[in-house]
């Protein structure tokens, strides 16, 4: 599907974000371990978080949905069924690593897949500490999917993450969950803690040390009522889109504002973004608020801060978006220690550099990194996805402050974190949705 994207005259309206798609997968995943029904409101519509409701229904857990809605049945930490088949994760790397920790608990085998994509991406840093507390797990050359895992009783262990990573931290403290002690993980930088949130939530003990991170397993988790919030890195394309077009202004309600996640927004307003946080508060150790940001030529007339270290681990699912900004700032912007993109659904960063230098941006590629030139007088281009949704989503965004037309190629890959967002676009550019 080809998506064609013209020049706005402003970006403007009332955007009702998508449910946060990290929160939801934990959501599912702790309520189909808990003993009892748990309803969850303003469920992720994405298709990754629907492979996770996949999965989760082929290990014999009930799920249905019903006036937005979503009831999970929750069947206990050994309640957990074989499936018949190859559990399938679709392109979504966070339900195969996740997944994989309490399938290491399992006293059954299950292999899990993915799609063309997922089965490039690297699984040897979740394999390896399940390996550590006494799992079985096989997989193809090179740590890659699908991948084979025989659990049962696992051992605890204190285990030094060698790359940050939530995804593998969430991994090892839900394995830990069916140790036989208290389980630790240490962080080289702090990530997202919504896995460590939820646990609490559903009455697990968590507890902080400096970076280690340390659950103790067996706990009777209870079933819930809970309330996703809104996804900050969707909002994160209207932000931009509101920073690069004259003359937007936009409001997003009840917004995910976790101090994890909240780098984002920090950035923007030290960049010099006129965004602001109205009405904020806390639901189940989650914070919320409504976002309201307008165009301001100041932020296009100096040069984005540069991201590296802590912050690129922050902010590394918004870089692509991020870069796109970089390109109209009159100074540019530095990306470095995002060799993590690398690995994600592409190589995100070569699929930047390339659909950049398509639209006449200035770029240079490095290994872990780029840096962008500023001030690009953007053009129109055909623009290659590589199936990645963030790179469809941060392009489309791009073909609003460019001349003539851009035609975002695949862009039905944008539905594996968004769905609907050419329609949203549409919306508040009132641009025709073709």
């Amino acid at each position: 599907m080809i998506r064609v994207i013209r020049r706005a005259q402003s970006v403007s309206g009332v955007v009702q974000l998508p449910g946060d798609k990290s929160i939801s997968h934990r959501y599912a995943m702790l309520a189909a371990l808990a003993d009892g029904s748990s309803e969850i409101r303003h469920f992720a519509s994405s298709l990754d978080c629907r492979s996770t409701l996949s999965c989760l229904r082929a290990l014999g857990v009930e799920v249905s949905e019903s006036r937005g809605i979503l009831t999970i049945v929750g069947r206990g930490l050994r309640g957990l069924r074989a499936p018949r088949g190859i559990l399938h994760a679709g392109n979504s790397g966070t339900t195969m690593r996740l997944l994989s920790g309490i399938l290491a608990g399992q006293p059954f085998e299950t292999r899990i897949t993915g799609d063309d994509s997922l089965r490039t991406r690297p699984m040897r840093r979740v394999i390896e500490p399940l390996r550590l507390m006494g799992a079985t797990v096989e997989s193809q050359d090179q740590g890659l999917p699908p991948l084979t895992i025989r659990g049962g009783d696992l051992s605890a262990i204190r285990y030094p993450l060698p790359v940050a990573s939530a995804q593998v931290k969430s991994c090892v403290l839900l394995a830990g969950l069916y140790g036989d002690g208290p389980t630790a993980v240490a962080e080289p930088l702090p990530t997202r803690d919504h896995t460590e949130i939820a646990l609490r939530r559903l009455g697990a003990t968590v507890r902080q040390d400096g970076p280690w991170i340390e659950v103790d397993p067996w706990p009777d988790l209870a079933p819930s009522r809970l309330d996703v919030p809104g996804d900050i890195s969707s909002a994160a394309f209207f932000l931009v889109a509101a920073a690069i077009v004259p003359g937007s202004q936009m409001l997003m309600p009840c917004v995910g504002l976790n101090a994890r996640r909240r780098e984002l927004l920090n950035y923007l307003e030290e960049a010099g973004l006129d965004v602001t946080v109205e009405g904020e508060f806390v639901v189940a150790g989650e914070s919320r608020g409504d976002l309201r940001v307008s165009f301001g030529e100041r932020l296009l007339t100096g040069q984005l801060p540069k991201i590296e270290g802590a912050r690129t681990a922050a902010l590394i699912d918004e870089i692509p978006v991020l870069s796109v900004l970089g390109s109209q700032t009159a100074g540019g912007l530095e990306v470095s220690d995002a060799r993590e993109l690398r690995v994600k659904e592409t190589d995100r960063i070569a699929a930047l550099v390339c659909n950049l230098r398509a639209m006449g941006a200035e770029v240079e590629e490095r290994p872990d990194g780029l840096v962008l030139g500023g001030g690009a007088r953007l053009k129109g281009a055909d623009i290659d996805t590589r199936g990645d949704h963030r790179i469809a989503m941060a392009f489309a965004v791009a073909g609003l402050a460019a001349e003539g037309e851009t035609r975002i190629h695949d862009a039905g890959c944008a539905d594996v974190s968004y769905p609907g967002f050419f329609d949203t676009l549409a919306e508040v550019t009132g641009q025709p949705n073709d």
